[in-house]
């Protein structure tokens, strides 16, 4: 029994079990984000909780191989995947979430990976080939901001995923980012399942009273320009950030806030039309 991931994988071989491991997965997207400090992560984590809350089996993959973050979100920090019998065992979060990010390989939190392109993309391959996603309905992969090794790599390997989700904040920097990876996304032949508009005005904690600190409504402005889905604003609150730090996400820890439902009304939106026999929440 191991915890060190091949560093020597055949490359051919592992891309073709890769492609054949993801063509078992129904549905599969890739959140994305043309820049950092969107609020990228929290999204793909709660949107991963939200169709395990209802009632999927869920698999969240991390691909930001230098700032594996999910685990924090996740709560799941500290605890090690285990390869057995050249299978990766990825660790189980609430809902029985499958949770796999390099973290999960390294001594500890800080130790940095000063990895270059194809090592990077040989993890991922193993990610997607080597893991044990055996009756994973939903994949939720959440990319590093920009378009680079990472997100080309997983979109390469998933010609049929269902499609990517770009996260933007209101303000025109963010909007000018996000429209590089509607293109991004296009240019692959990579569907795009919709624009998120996070940090869409802060809500007061006292009074409750909205302010819009970026701006409002550029997301779905840039949704209507692409002529790609808008899925939904979700507000800026104080307890999407401590959720976070606990490693409790919204959509588990306070599922009544307005941050909650929005992300929850998006996960509901990206299964309508689903042909799933378990559409309720368990």
């Amino acid at each position: 029994m191991t915890n060190h991931l091949n560093d020597k994988p055949n490359p051919m071989e592992q891309q073709m079990k890769a492609r054949e491991a993801m063509q078992r997965i129904p549905h599969k997207f890739l959140v994305m984000s043309g820049k950092g400090g969107v609020g990228k992560t929290s999204v793909a984590v709660n949107l991963a909780f939200a169709f395990g809350k209802l009632g999927y089996s869920v698999g969240l993959m991390d691909v930001d191989i230098h700032g594996p973050n999910v685990p924090t979100m996740a709560g799941t920090e500290g605890q090690q995947a285990v390869i057995e019998m050249g299978k990766i065992a990825p660790v189980i979060g609430s809902y029985g979430v499958k949770i796999l990010s390099i973290s999960e390989f390294l001594p500890d939190p800080d130790s940095p990976i000063i990895w270059r392109g194809p090592m990077k993309m040989g993890a991922i391959q193993q990610f997607m080939s080597d893991a044990d996603w055996g009756g994973t309905e939903v994949l939720v992969v959440d990319c590093p901001p920009g378009t680079g090794d990472e997100p080309l790599t997983v979109t390469q390997l998933m010609p049929d995923a269902e499609g990517a989700i770009i996260v933007t904040t209101p303000q025109d920097v963010a909007l000018l980012d996000s429209r590089k990876s509607v293109n991004f996304a296009l240019k692959l032949k990579l569907p795009v399942a919709g624009i998120v508009e996070n940090m869409s005005g802060f809500v007061c904690p006292h009074c409750s009273e909205r302010i819009d600190l970026f701006k409002t409504g550029g997301g779905e402005k840039a949704a209507n320009q692409l002529k790609v889905p808008f899925l939904g604003r979700i507000p800026m609150v104080h307890e999407m950030v401590t959720a976070g730090d606990s490693g409790s996400p919204l959509v588990e820890s306070a599922p009544d806030n307005p941050a909650a439902q929005a992300l929850l009304d998006i996960a509901n939106k990206l299964r309508e039309g689903w042909d799933a026999p378990n559409s309720e929440e368990g």
